[in-house]
């Protein structure tokens, strides 16, 4: 019998053990904490690999460390949980947490156009979302050339229109091209899209 995986959605990064009984280090892309609190299904995923269903016992946050450790089942020692270091942890993606007026998944900006001015032009469409210190939306540019990187704030994104397929960007400057030239690098090393 062939199991059916569904769309995944990546929201956090094994990075080592924590302890000696196999619990797992995460370091999270996802803005959700019940991802890592919840018990339930989850993947695990290296490289390219088929990802592997795995269950979530129980999670706690570790907040001196921006990280979350989680037990799953099965992973019971220290060398059982350092096989796991780089695999991605993955939930459903057709389960996505409700949002409250006004919120929005940083998932649905990706094919949104970038705008200078609300009845103006595009400038460029964002591409990929990127999830470290600050969330980044990489917007590639309508006149070809290298991605923007542009950090996720209200300050430089204050409008975003989801269901017209648009945001407003207002850039610091030196952030467009010809005035800085920046390169996309995802800040966990990851090909997947995190979830926020």
């Amino acid at each position: 019998m062939v199991r059916v995986v569904p769309p995944l959605i990546e929201i956090g990064l094994v990075v080592a053990p924590q302890g000696l009984k196999g619990e797992l280090r995460i370091l999270p892309c996802s803005d959700f904490p019940e991802r890592f609190l919840e018990p339930g299904p989850r993947w695990l995923q290296r490289g390219h690999e088929p990802p592997r269903l795995v269950e979530l016992l129980r999670g706690r946050s570790l907040p001196r460390r921006g990280l979350y450790g989680i037990v799953l089942k099965g992973i019971e020692t220290r060398s059982q949980a350092e096989k796991l270091i780089q695999h991605r942890l993955l939930v459903d993606g057709t389960s996505r947490p409700a949002l409250g007026e006004g919120e929005f998944h940083l998932l649905d900006l990706e094919g949104l156009e970038v705008r200078l001015d609300p009845a103006g032009p595009a400038l460029g469409t964002v591409v990929n979302l990127l999830h470290g210190g600050n969330d980044l939306i990489e917007v590639r540019p309508m006149a070809g050339g290298q991605s923007i990187l542009v950090p996720f704030v209200k300050a430089i994104v204050p409008q975003v229109h989801i269901n017209e397929g648009w945001l407003l960007l207002d850039p610091p400057e030196g952030l467009l091209p010809g005035e800085t030239e920046s390169t996309p690098v995802d800040a966990i090393g990851s090909d997947h899209r995190p979830e926020s």
